[in-house]
């Protein structure tokens, strides 16, 4: 068995041209959509998934805003560039580039954005407006990975699904999202991590497997159940490299599975920008 793609460009594609059309709407009207970034320190992928960001609003008409604070930034100066793009009217959305360097708070500066330009649905209002199924702006990651699979037509309802991870920024809401009675979801979902002593054993019994941790070839063939779906919505780098969570050896065992490159980093930027314009039209009165 050799598994076929779950390739992110179309998926994101499609997210995108639905935001590109928002947003001439919204130009119709004299409005342009905006949305901030603030990077802290010189993180060399960081800065990489910034540029992609800002390269991708040029695309589809939504206007770019960045703050970029040096390493040794202090928590002080950090709050005040939320603060600064919570006041800013031209700014419809914004996130926080994580992660941030140490002795940094990144959950008390989530916690001080705005939840109405909440782009990368991480403030505690909006998790919890997921926990109770309630409209708002969702984490970008679990998000684009939900995308994907309704796109490819893989069947989550009612299906064993096992997330490896428990980060807050994946793993954690992703767990809330597929288990949400909607499209796409429904499903019964299992949460292991590095303290549960025999992942391979939940991982052999899923028909969906996500690996969300963030370590290279954490998921490996003999972890798969043959025919299961497997996404790796974790990587890490090794100089410029990038690593997935899922071995490429996964690929003989699964049905499904996402590609080294292409898979879930195109949705997680694209859902972004769908988040900003949904934060746009909220504000424009045509939410």
């Amino acid at each position: 068995m050799t598994a076929q793609f779950l390739a992110g460009g179309p998926v994101a594609d499609a997210v995108l041209e639905d935001v590109r059309v928002r947003a001439l709407a919204l130009a119709d009207r004299g409005i342009t959509p905006g949305l901030g970034t603030i990077l802290v320190g010189d993180d060399e992928a960081s800065a990489g998934y910034v540029r992609k960001k800002h390269e991708t609003c040029l695309e589809v008409g939504v206007k770019s805003f960045h703050q970029h604070l040096p390493a040794d930034a202090t928590q002080a100066d950090l709050m005040a560039a939320v603060e600064s793009f919570n006041t800013n009217p031209e700014v419809d959305g914004f996130i926080l580039q994580l992660p941030v360097p140490n002795g940094l708070d990144a959950n008390e500066a989530l916690g001080a954005i705005d939840p109405a330009k909440d782009a990368d649905g991480l403030h505690p209002t909006n998790l919890g407006k997921l926990v109770l199924q309630q409209a708002g702006p969702r984490p970008c990651t679990p998000a684009g990975i939900q995308a994907i699979l309704l796109h490819y037509g893989i069947e989550v309802a009612g299906k064993n699904v096992v997330i490896v991870g428990r980060g807050p920024t994946l793993g954690r809401p992703l767990s809330l999202l597929l288990t949400l009675k909607e499209p796409g979801a429904n499903a019964s979902v299992t949460v292991v991590h590095t303290g549960v002593p025999d992942i391979g054993a939940y991982t052999r019994e899923a028909e969906i497997v996500v690996a969300a941790v963030g370590a290279p070839s954490c998921v490996t063939a003999d972890m798969v159940k043959p025919g299961a779906v497997v996404v790796s919505g974790g990587i890490s780098w090794e100089g410029r490299r990038l690593l997935p969570d899922v071995d490429e050896d996964v690929n003989e065992v699964a049905s499904w599975v996402t590609p080294r490159l292409g898979g879930v980093g195109p949705t997680t930027v694209a859902l972004l920008l769908r988040n900003t314009i949904e934060a746009a039209e909220s504000g424009a009165g045509t939410g």
